[in-house]
C-alpha cells in the first residue's frame, strides 16, 4: 500500500477541487491519504477550551493500513459528512500540523490535538522549537514536518535528528513544495535550490532513515506518481530503496502506531472488534475448534491404549519364557541327585 499523508486542506477549499485531488491520488496508486489542516501559532487556543476538528469525514469506512489505523468515526467533527462518493476515493485520514515557535505555550495542548485528529505533526520554525520537537515533547509527535523552501536558520545535527527517530517520530519531506514552484520566477528558483540543500542536509543527518515522503499538494497539479517521486528523491539525495520505504512501510508504520496509541491503553491493550457475523458465528467457530480438538484427543488416546496393550502382551510372553527356563533347571537338579545316589551305591559295592 502507498500513502500520501499530507494533502493540503483549508476551510475555503471547494468540494469539487477536493474531489478531483482525491480521485487523482487514487488513480496514481495512493491507497491512504491524509487531509492536512495547518494551524499557525496564533491560531492555537491557549485556554482549556475543547479542540474541534473542522475537516469533514469523507469516507467513514475504517480502519486502513492493516488493522491498526486510527478510526475517524470516533473523532469529533464540527462539519457534517460530505456527500462525495467513496467508491473512487482512497481511505482518508484527518491530520493537523502545528507551526511551533514558542514550545512553552504549546506543549500542554498537544494531547487535546492528538485526541481530535488522526495524525498530529509539528512544524518547528526555530532552533529551539526544533530541538524541543525532537527531544522534549511529552509524547513524541508522529511527524516532524519542515518548510524546506526557506532557510532553516539552524543546522540539523545528526544527534538531534536520530534522537527523534529513536523516539518514534518521522521526518516528512513534501516534494510539492519544490514541484509547484515556477521555473520562470527567480525567487522560485532560489527557493528550489534552498529546498534541495535542506533535503540533502536532512538525508545526511538521518542517513536516510525515518523519512516519510508526502506531497502537501494544494491541488491536483501538485500530485506525482510514486515512480516519479522516487526518481525525484533519488536526484535530491535519497536512494530508491529509502524512497519506496518513505511512501510505503515508513508511512504505514506512522498510521498504525498512531492508531494503536488512540485505540489502545498505553500502547499495550488494544480494542479488538467482534468477528463478522456476530456472537453466533464466533460461538460456531469455537464449537468447531473444540470438536476438532476432541477428535484429535480421542485419536491420541486410542494410540496410547494400543501401545499399552502391546507392552502388556510383550511382558506376558517374557514371563512365560522365564517360567520354562526355571522348570528345566529344577529337572536338571533332580537328575543330578539321582546320579549322586548311583555313585554312592557303586562305592558300597566296591567296598564290599
Amino acid at each position: 500500500m502507498l500513502y500520501d499523508l499530507n494533502i493540503a486542506w483549508s476551510p475555503g477549499l471547494s468540494p469539487s477541487d477536493l474531489q478531483n485531488t482525491l480521485r487523482l491520488s487514487k488513480t496514481l496508486g495512493y491507497d491512504v491519504v491524509a487531509l492536512n489542516n495547518t494551524i499557525t501559532g496564533s491560531q492555537i487556543p491557549y485556554s482549556p477550551s475543547p479542540i474541534t476538528n473542522p475537516i469533514p469525514i469523507l469516507n467513514p469506512q475504517q480502519p486502513a493500513g492493516g488493522g491498526g489505523a486510527p478510526s475517524s468515526i470516533t473523532t469529533p467533527s464540527t462539519t457534517a459528512s460530505s456527500s462525495l462518493p467513496s467508491s473512487s476515493l482512497p481511505t482518508i485520514l484527518r491530520r493537523a500540523t502545528l507551526e511551533i515557535t514558542d514550545p512553552a505555550t504549546t506543549n500542554y495542548r498537544l494531547p487535546d490535538f492528538t485526541r481530535a485528529y488522526d495524525l498530529l505533526a509539528l512544524r518547528p520554525t526555530s532552533d529551539r522549537s526544533f530541538t524541543w520537537a525532537c527531544n522534549n515533547t511529552t509524547d513524541p509527535p508522529a511527524l516532524i514536518s519542515l518548510d524546506l523552501t526557506r532557510p532553516l536558520g539552524y543546522h540539523i545535527h545528526p544527534r538531534t535528528a536520530m534522537a527523534a527517530v529513536h523516539r518514534g517520530s518521522r521526518f516528512e519531506v513534501c516534494y510539492s513544495q519544490a514541484v509547484q514552484l515556477s521555473s520562470l520566477n527567480p525567487e522560485s528558483a532560489r527557493a528550489r535550490s534552498i529546498f534541495i540543500g535542506n533535503v540533502q542536509s536532512l538525508v545526511r543527518a538521518t542517513k536516510g532513515r525515518g523519512i516519510v515522503i508526502s506531497s502537501e499538494a494544494k491541488s491536483a497539479l501538485g500530485l506525482r506518481g510514486p515512480a516519479d517521486v522516487v526518481n525525484l528523491m533519488a536526484v535530491w539525495g535519497l536512494g530508491p530503496e529509502r524512497g519506496f520505504e518513505g511512501l510505503g512501510m515508513g508511512a504505514r508504520a506512522v498510521v498504525v502506531n498512531e492508531g494503536v496509541r488512540r485505540r489502545g491503553f498505553r500502547g499495550v491493550v488494544d480494542i479488538v472488534s467482534v468477528a463478522e457475523g456476530g456472537p453466533e458465528r464466533a460461538k460456531g467457530e469455537e464449537e468447531e475448534t473444540n470438536g476438532k480438538q476432541g477428535k484429535k484427543g480421542q485419536k491420541q488416546k486410542g494410540q496410547q491404549q494400543q501401545q499399552q496393550q502391546q507392552q502388556q502382551q510383550g511382558q506376558g510372553q517374557k514371563r512365560k519364557n522365564n517360567d520354562k527356563v526355571g522348570g528345566g533347571g529344577i529337572g536338571g537338579g533332580g537328575g543330578g541327585g539321582g546320579q549322586q545316589k548311583n555313585n554312592k551305591k557303586m562305592r558300597k559295592e566296591g567296598m564290599a
